[in-house]
């Protein structure tokens, strides 16, 4: 069966009580006056996610986030609203949700596999599965609450993914991992992914949403306050997360019709942005390995002492390629003062493979934006990259080998 979630109109309320008597009072007295007030952690939230998608799930803590993956999933009463899911389910919320500390790695997987409706034969078939990718070794075999969390999320991972589900939902319990088995982890999400399991996701990796979803929501108060490509969701979320006091966050389309994201006091703006060819020209195509210049002007419109400007490589899906600024180039802007332009070239060896890349520009204090953002703008340039002289390969960096082979001798 194909997997399918929808979700509309979902919320969960919490009722506070001023005092421990009005809660008396009111399980005294059904039918008196409410003496609560209902509190909303999550309203009217809707989506849907067709068979073979994958939607992932951001937002600052406290969105609502972990308690949304809850009513879904049915470990927790929803106030509002309606879930509907088809297909068989496999959920990772908490950490070893399922697991008993004093039984083993081994008995445990019995019992969670058949929380997820595994029966007990096909638990004895898949047993060996589970343990090679668990990568547990002996410790299948003792208390599960002599595990670290590591440990742990290896086996629920195990046994959540030992068969294919329709549905897969997965909250951030995988970053507790080491990075080799969070590769291995969404390597498998992705293999599922392209036999057609539809993928819920809640992470703050940006690098897993932008490479596995389709589409992604931003969370914001218990509601939805934005839905769109997780490019465009994470650009935004990134510059919630260093917005302050008289910094605004702008989205505008842009002519190919991408969401471009700007956020800033804007104390200094990018007035210019351009990508030259060797010989200064403007393009918008470069070949793979030539050298080229970014060149960025940048208007002062408030005197600042201290000023760095960087800039990000991204790819089509939004992954940072490559990144730096003149603070930690060690080329620190002097003082700047009101009305003053600056014009910044970085000058460097286009080693990147076919493809459409863009580039955001900051301008901040320090070493980062998250002190004092005066613009941080996405998509500020885009321009393509072919491969023009250069034999074939794959991956969107030119790593160029030399070959050698020697013989080392033949068999006895």
């Amino acid at each position: 069966m194909n997997g399918r979630i929808e979700v509309r109109n979902l919320g969960k309320a919490y009722k506070r009580y001023a005092t421990h008597r009005d809660r008396l009072l009111e399980w005294l007295l059904p039918r008196g006056r409410a003496r609560h007030e209902r509190i909303w952690v999550l309203q009217d939230v809707s989506f849907t996610v067709e068979p073979g998608q994958a939607l992932g799930i951001i937002g600052m803590n406290g969105a609502g986030k972990s308690t949304l993956l809850k009513l879904i999933t049915g470990t927790a009463a929803a106030s509002s609203g309606t879930v509907s899911m088809q297909g068989r389910v496999a959920a990772m919320l908490e950490l070893g949700m399922g697991f008993h500390p004093d039984f083993s790695g081994r008995q445990n997987v019995f019992m969670a596999g058949q929380l997820i409706g595994l029966s007990i034969d096909e638990l004895h078939t898949l047993m060996p599965s589970i343990e090679a990718f668990a990568e547990i070794g002996a410790y299948i075999d003792q208390p599960v609450r002599v595990y670290s969390s590591g440990m742990q999320m290896r086996l629920a991972f195990a046994v959540a993914t030992a068969r294919r589900p329709d549905v897969l939902i997965v909250d951030e319990a995988l970053s507790v991992g080491d990075a080799y088995f969070q590769h291995k982890s969404f390597e498998r999400i992705r293999a599922f992914r392209a036999e057609g399991t539809t993928l819920l996701i809640v992470s703050h990796d940006k690098g897993a949403i932008q490479s596995v979803c389709d589409r992604a929501i931003l969370l914001s108060g218990g509601k939805v306050s934005q839905e769109g490509t997780p490019e465009q969701i994470m650009d935004l979320y990134n510059a919630m997360l260093a917005a302050r006091e008289g910094v605004e966050v702008v989205q505008t389309s842009t002519e190919d019709g991408k969401v471009q994201t700007t956020s800033g006091s804007g104390e200094a703006t990018v007035l210019e942005i351009a990508l030259l060819k060797a010989d200064g020209s403007v393009a918008e195509v470069h070949g793979t390995g030539t050298e080229v210049t970014l060149r960025i002007v940048v208007a002062v419109h408030a005197d600042l002492p201290d000023l760095t400007l960087g800039y990000r490589i991204k790819d089509r899906l939004g992954q940072p390629v490559f990144g730096t600024n003149t603070f930690h180039k060690g080329s620190p802007i002097p003082p700047a003062t009101a009305g003053q332009r600056l014009e910044l070239n970085f000058r460097f060896q286009l080693n990147l493979g076919p493809g459409t890349y863009s580039v955001a520009t900051a301008l901040h204090s320090a070493d980062n934006h998250l002190l004092a953002n005066y613009e941080w703008r996405d998509l500020a340039l885009v321009f393509e990259v072919m491969n023009l002289n250069h034999s074939y390969f794959e991956g969107c960096a030119w790593i160029d080998p030399v070959v050698e082979l020697r013989s080392i001798g033949s068999e006895p």
